[in-house]
Parts: structure tokens; sequence; C-alpha cells
């Protein structure tokens, strides 16, 4: 087939498929007018139309999109149609076809971040991204990494590798959970600095009870003291609205599979554009790219498929509106949260303080262990949830709807709580 009739027809076929469920979703936007972020997270009507843009299982409640999010039926279809195109002919489609294409997927993810497609690097999830600068940063032995002991297993196992292959010094700091207030996050951080720290990681939000981080102040605070700044983003992105220069981080990693509803095997990682050149590579690529973020695309042949319906991705969520979306999860969470709080023995370990968490929430109940807890919710209400412990500190369950989640989803979920918490989790 030539180059333009077949540009032509997929574009065509994809259009066709997409067009039906973008167009309910968009006649369901315009009927909200002109109303508040905050009425339309209240307006059931509207959340039933974005509910029928996914294929989820109902007869199984899923409280942990956190982890990975089912992506609505245009991502899935586009996922398809790369699929099909790519095996038609992988060497030339995805050589001189496919290639050109993924770079607006590039443009629409800077875009969405506020930053420059020279700037952006696409990752199969926010590890890979996270790790990349982990390994790629020239740190000596004696160098110290200061992060909190709430930080993302994989990324404190990283750095203990380099502990044991480089010298370098990884310290943890807990904090209180809940904080008082967001300043106590950083002085705490700043607390642990010493004349060694050469590089802050942190969470944006956090895996464990969807702490959301002062991410500016502390990237701030840390450029005072001429010391770097890595955020894990994979809960932050998509999730509640921002931008780059609202953060003012120097790396930034994230998986694009849990908020922004794209294909499984999808991230991205920014690098400040002068910070480029000083990370290496996690797999080598040529001098001529030092100063080129792509070299931090070089895994040799990649899931191109994957990355094309990230484009799809990208325009649901701007259709739903970033901020109608967040405060659709802050909605959702503190309607269980406020059922369940007073309850005997429960704790709920987010503020209400919207600046502190947005649509992921953790609760424990006390002398009932969170593994138990889970699957308690399990068997008796098909709740799907995740145990989260930091050890020496805490057990929770973390609690992560989505705009998918029905009020009646979430009330069953306090109503499994309460039982819990009154009658106990045996069988």
């Amino acid at each position: 087939m030539h180059r333009r009739a077949f540009l032509a027809a997929t574009g065509g076929a994809l259009t066709a498929l997409h067009a039906d469920a973008e167009e309910r979703i968009g006649k369901a936007v315009a009927r909200l007018g002109t109303r508040s972020a905050q009425d339309a997270a209240q307006d059931e009507d509207f959340w039933f139309r974005v509910r029928e843009a996914f294929t989820i299982d109902r007869n199984h409640i899923n409280l942990n999109s956190g982890s990975v999010s089912p992506a609505p039926i245009t991502v899935q279809r586009a996922m398809d149609q790369y699929w099909d195109i790519m095996n038609m002919g992988p060497s030339l489609y995805v050589d001189e076809l496919l290639g050109p294409r993924i770079d607006v997927a590039r443009r629409r993810l800077a875009a969405t971040f506020g930053c420059g497609t020279d700037e952006i690097a696409f990752t199969r999830n926010a590890s890979e991204a996270m790790e990349i600068v982990q390994f790629g940063l020239p740190l000596q032995a004696g160098d110290e990494v200061l992060t909190t002991t709430q930080d993302y297993p994989r990324m404190l196992m990283t750095f203990r590798q380099r502990e044991r292959r480089d010298g370098i010094v990884l310290r943890t700091v807990p904090y209180p959970t809940p904080p008082e207030d967001l300043s106590e996050l950083t002085g705490i951080l700043e607390r642990g600095i010493t004349p060694k720290t050469k590089l802050l990681l942190i969470c944006h939000t956090t895996f464990t009870t969807g702490q959301i981080f002062p991410v500016r102040e502390i990237c701030q605070m840390a450029r005072r003291h001429g010391i770097e700044t890595l955020v894990d983003g994979a809960h932050g992105f998509a999730h509640f609205p921002f931008t780059r220069d609202e953060l003012d981080c120097d790396y930034y990693g994230t998986s694009l599979h849990k908020w922004l509803f794209a294909p499984v095997g999808t991230g991205f990682l920014y690098v400040r554009k002068e910070k480029i050149r000083k990370v290496w590579p996690l797999m080598s690529a040529p001098e001529s790219q030092d100063d080129d973020i792509r070299k931090f695309e070089q895994i040799g042949t990649n899931p191109i498929a994957v990355r094309g319906p990230i484009t799809e991705a990208v325009t649901f969520h701007e259709g739903l509106g970033p901020e109608r979306k967040a405060e659709r999860l802050v909605y959702l969470r503190r309607r269980w949260a406020e059922r369940v709080k007073e309850l005997p023995r429960v704790q709920v370990l987010n503020p209400p303080d919207i600046k502190q968490a947005c649509g992921i929430g953790a609760v424990r109940i006390e002398g009932v262990d969170s593994g138990e807890l889970t699957e308690f919710l399990e068997h008796k209400y098909r709740i799907h949830v995740r145990p989260r412990f930091v050890r020496g500190e805490f057990d929770c369950i973390r609690v992560s709807p989505s705009v998918f989640t029905t009020l009646e989803e979430i009330d069953l979920f306090a109503a499994g709580i309460e039982d819990a918490a009154r009658n106990g989790v045996s069988a």
C-alpha cells in the first residue's frame, strides 16, 4: 500500500472507531456548561456517561486504580489498531510509518506537563524512568541521597544497590502520618540534610497513603542548599492538575497506566534540559546524543504499539477536564472517609485538606492486620484494595477509586470497613 493511502486508511479507521465514545463524553461535558468542578463532581448523570467509556467488570469492585488502571474504550481500540498495523509489516511500518506518529504523543505529554518536547523521554513505567536517573547520576562514594521511609520500595532498593556497588549513602527520615501541615514535611527533610547530601528523592504522592508532598517548596529549599531533586510522580501525573513550573524539580518520572489511563507499559521521564548531559542513559547511546533526551529511550526494539494510544489517553483526560476529574476523586475519597472515621478503632490516614490528598486514601483498624482486612474485603464483598506496610511505623489499606467508580461501590466499601471494625475479619 502506498504510504499516503496507508496513513489515510488507518487514520480514518481510528477516527471511526473512536468517534461514538468521544461524542458521548463530549455531549456530557457540554451539558455541564459553566458549572464549577466542585458541582460537576456530584453530578451522577455526568459520571454515568463517563463510566460508559470503560469496559470494567461490575461484579468486582476495583478500588486499586493506583496500581494499574483500566483504559477507556478509545484507548483499548487504538491499542488494537496499532498492534494490527504493526503486524502488517513490522520492519517497514514501525520504522517508517508509526515512529513519526509517536512524536505527536510526545508533544501532547509535554504540553500537559508543561515542558519542552526536548525534555521528555518515553519509558515503560515510573520505575524505569526513576532508575535511569538513579543509576545515571554521577554520584561518588560517600555522597548522600536523602528520602523518606515511605518512598517506593523499588526506588529505595535501587539506591541500596548503588550503596553496595558505588559506596554512596542512602539516608531515610520518617514523618508523621498524617502530618499536621505541609510545611512539616519540608522542615523534616531540611533537617535531614548534611554537607554530603547531593540528591533529594521525594514522592509527589506516596504509594502508601496518597500523601501529597509540597514539591515546589521542597525543591526550592533543596536548591538553596545546592542539592538536586528527583520526584517520583507515579501517582501524581494526571491525578490532579499541575505543571512542571509549579513543581520546579530537576527530574520527574511517572507511569501513564495509572491516572492517565494509557496502556500498561507506558511512562515518561522529564529531565531539565541543562541536566540531560550529566545523566548517563540506562542502556548505551552514541556520544552524539549526550545532550539529547532520546538517549534515554535507547532500549533496542521497543513496544511502539503501546505508545500510539497515549495520544488518545491524553485526549480523554483533557475531555474530562483535569479539575473536574480531581474534584470527583476527592469527593469519592471524602465520602467513604467521612462515614468510617468515627468508627471504633478506625483511623483514616489522610487529612481533609485537598492540598494533602486527592483520590488516594488510606485507612487502618487497630488490632486488625491490614493483609487480613484486604482478604476479608475481597472474599466477603468482592472489593479489591491493597495493603501497605511501613516497617516499624504503621500498616493500612490503600483505597484508590477512579472516575468509573460508583457511589454504591464507595458506600459498600464503607459498609465493609464498618463490618470489620465492629465484628472482626475472621470467617
